[in-house]
């Protein structure tokens, strides 16, 4: 773990953080409606399909792509169409909960993680350095 976070690149740190955020509001607005995930669900399936056809082609060549780009392809329709469904009607401004507490809370703990990532690279080259 600490090896992948020395070499987290920023581009892979902002997926993290978009991660985060969305964990951390949807277990502030969670819901039990299984309605809700099976459709979040259903959307990523068909997403995740067409943007696998989109970057692959027909048929689909699996070994252009590593595994970790196609769970994205299905993750983030399903983190979208869910996030969308969980804010509805709760007052928030574009995806930002109207609450100042809210907003906090998931801004400190993607700093923890930002944080926490750093220090990894700091100890991990020094004890690259060292060795």
């Amino acid at each position: 773990m600490f090896s992948y976070l020395y070499q987290l690149r920023v581009d892979k740190l902002l997926l993290w953080f978009y991660l985060i955020w969305y964990l951390t509001i949807s277990t502030i607005y969670f819901s039990s409606d299984v309605m809700i995930w099976l459709t979040a669900a259903g959307l990523a399936l068909i997403v995740g399909f067409a943007l696998l056809l989109n970057n692959t082609g027909w048929p689909i060549n699996f070994s252009t792509i590593n595994r970790w780009q196609i769970m994205r392809f299905f993750l983030i329709p399903f983190c979208v169409s869910s996030y969308s469904i969980l804010i509805r009607d709760k007052g928030c401004i574009l995806i930002f909960p109207p609450d100042l507490k809210t907003n906090v809370i998931a801004l400190s703990t993607m700093g923890c993680f930002f944080i926490f990532v750093l220090l990894t690279k700091k100890y991990y080259k020094n004890s690259l350095i060292n060795s």
